[in-house]
This record gives structure tokens, sequence and C-alpha cells, in this order.
């Protein structure tokens, strides 16, 4: 997709001088847990170690030591009363709060999106790359959801309010000199929702990690939190139908309504180390995905293992996961679709070749990740 304005304002794009180190400002929306952005955020400080960090909060306990070793400044929403904890409750300041932080000294920011994190002001001379993991979801498509499940004091303000903070949003969008998107259906929305071009660069997934078993048990496998946008209960209900070992790991505010409607082919796991989590990938019959993923990292750690996905065929699976050579999608987030989808797999499965599996997945490897950023950064 080529759009105009792109086209227009290339020529404006400052470039990073080859004979010069530059001074580079990571923009994070906040640091308060070690999910997908925030290990993102740590192999761009591999690539640029000396780089200082901006986020709204900052919880030094929930983050690795990578990122602890960078000096780290927060706005003014971190002063906030307990912004650590109810920091979400804080989103129409943060606008402004980006606003606030002084980034004249450098010469390559780059922003990690998916809360506010794209609005700071640049200097003219600096080049601003945004690496986008989604457009602010309950800004735009899951609007609706948020709003629904949000307090009645909350529901009355959240159309005048977010309504200034969608305008924001586009407006603040120009401030990017280029987006990189982490998947093509991010792609797609960025075009929608801010008519800008972007270049689909996957986020790293330490395929390294996972290896694959010699030996196969007989269950299927779900990984993930028990929350209504992963799913759950379409897994729940589908293997209740078939009657196939399925083994769910992970908790949410679901759980107990899963666990008393589940037949006893069904096992729940809260919580597991990385190592039975590694053996429990690798030895699956297959691996099950539900949710509608702007990436979807737990299909390539399954492929990774050397195992087949099953996996709702929509977002971001979309560029990992490859139909009838290492998996199967099904159509709709429905039972008797994904029903169909595990008889489709227990076909597929004697021809299954878990090499073609693993080859896939390491195309999404750290490395990768880190050579296509230096490109993407480094074009002119």
């Amino acid at each position: 997709m080529t759009l105009g304005n792109d086209a227009r304002t290339a020529a404006y794009i400052p470039a990073l001088s080859p004979f010069s180190s530059p001074r580079v400002a990571l923009v994070h929306y906040w640091l308060v847990s070690m999910r997908g952005g925030e290990r993102v955020l740590e192999r761009l400080l591999g690539l640029y170690p000396g780089a200082d960090i901006f986020t709204h909060v900052y919880d030094a306990k929930s983050v690795s030591s990578r990122i602890r070793q960078a000096q780290v400044k927060t706005s003014l929403v971190s002063r906030m009363p307990f912004s650590r904890r109810l920091y979400q409750y804080y989103l129409p300041m943060m606008p402004m709060a980006l606003e606030e932080f002084d980034l004249g000294q450098y010469d390559l920011v780059i922003s990690s999106e998916s809360g506010p994190a794209k609005g700071v002001v640049t200097q003219p001379g600096s080049l601003h790359v945004c690496y986008c993991h989604s457009p602010m979801r309950y800004l735009w498509d899951h609007y609706h959801v948020y709003k629904q499940a949000a307090n009645p004091i909350a529901r009355l303000a959240m159309p005048t309010i977010y309504h200034w903070l969608r305008n924001w949003d586009v407006s603040s969008s120009a401030r990017v000199d280029r987006f990189a998107a982490n998947s093509s259906f991010i792609q797609s929305r960025i075009a929608k929702v801010w008519r800008r071009d972007s270049e689909v660069i996957s986020p790293p997934v330490d395929t390294s990690l996972f290896t694959p078993s010699l030996e196969q048990d007989d269950y299927y496998l779900w990984v993930g939190q028990m929350v209504p946008y992963k799913r759950p209960d379409l897994a729940v209900d589908a293997f209740n139908e078939t009657g196939l070992p399925l083994v769910m790991v992970g908790t949410g505010g679901m759980i107990r309504k899963l666990r008393a409607r589940a037949k006893p082919n069904i096992t729940f796991i809260e919580r597991m180390d990385f190592a039975r989590l590694r053996r429990t990938y690798a030895r699956a019959r297959a691996f099950v995905m539900t949710a509608e993923e702007d990436f979807g990292i737990t299909p390539v750690e399954a492929m990774a293992s050397g195992r087949p996905v099953i996996a709702y065929g929509r977002g971001g699976v979309l560029d990992s996961v490859v139909p009838e050579q290492t998996g199967i999608f099904f159509g709709r987030q429905e039972v008797q679709s994904l029903v169909e989808a595990v008889g489709a797999m227990e076909h597929f499965l004697p021809h299954f070749d878990p090499r073609r599996a693993i080859d896939r997945a390491n195309l999404f490897a750290p490395e990768v990740f880190d050579r296509r950023m230096r490109e993407f950064i480094a074009m002119d």
C-alpha cells in the first residue's frame, strides 16, 4: 500500500550520520511488567546500549535487569497517586505528559507504541521512528468493549474524553518520520487509523529457548490469560464436545467459571515454571490459539518446539503460521468451527514435519529483528 502523504514527506525525513554514534531516546508507554512490548524494548537497548528510556510509569521490580541498567525518566503521570497500579486511569493526562519530555539532545528517537508513546515532540534534525505494537485499542476498534466493561462514572466520561484523545492520536501520528508495524494486521490498522505507510518488522521471539521432543503425549495445549478476548471459553466448549485431552495453562478472571463447565478431559494449570512449560509445548499433540492477536508469540514458541498450531485465522498469526504446513486455521470464533479444525488437525498430523515448523519459527528469532530494525533505521 502506498499513501501519497508519505511520498510527499519522504524528502524531509532527517538522515543519521554514519560517522557518529547517535544519541538515542527510547519512549515506551509504561514499564510495569515484562510482556511482548518490553521484550522489544530490551532488544532496542541491545542495539543502542547507551539509550535513555522515557516512560509514563516505572516499576523497577517488575522489569528485567537489562531495562533496570538503563537511565529511565518518567513523566508527571508517575507522580500521581497509586500510578504504578492505576496508570491507565491517567490516560487523559498522557498526551500532555509526553509533550513535556525534553528530547532536544537526541538524534534518534524510537517510540514503542501501544499506549501513548509516539506523541513526543522531537527536534527538526532528529529522526523519530515508531515501532507500533498496535494503535491504542481502547480508542479505536475495542472502544465499545472497554466502554461496556467500565464503571458507570467512567462510561459517562468516555465519549467526551476519548473523542479528544482520538483527535490527538491522529494528529500526533504526523510527528513520526517512519512507522514499523509488528505484523501485517497492525500495518493495516495503521493505514486505517492514521493513514500512514509502515514496514512490517515482526517482534523478537527467542526461539533458541525451545527444543523439540522425541516423545509426544496425546493432549492439545492452550496457553494464555483467562480473559474474554483470549476466548478460553471457546477452547473449553470445543474440547468438551470432542472429548480429546486439553491442557490449559494460565490464570485470570474467567478461570473459576471455566473450571465449572469443563469436562474431565480438560486440565487447568494456573502457573508453570519455564522448564516445565518448554516440555509441555514440545510434548503436546498440537497448540491451540483461540484469540485474535496483534502478533501472537505463543504460536511461534509452539512451532519452535516442533509442534503444529490450530489458530483462529485472523490477526498476526497469518504472518507466522503456514496453513497445511505448520498448522490449521479455523474461520470463525465458534465452537463448531474449532471442532472442525481439530478434526482437520487429526488428519494432518501424520503428514506434519516438525522441521518445517522449526524453520518457520526461526524467521522470528531476535537476530532477525535486530537486522531488520538496523536496516529500517538506516535506510535513505
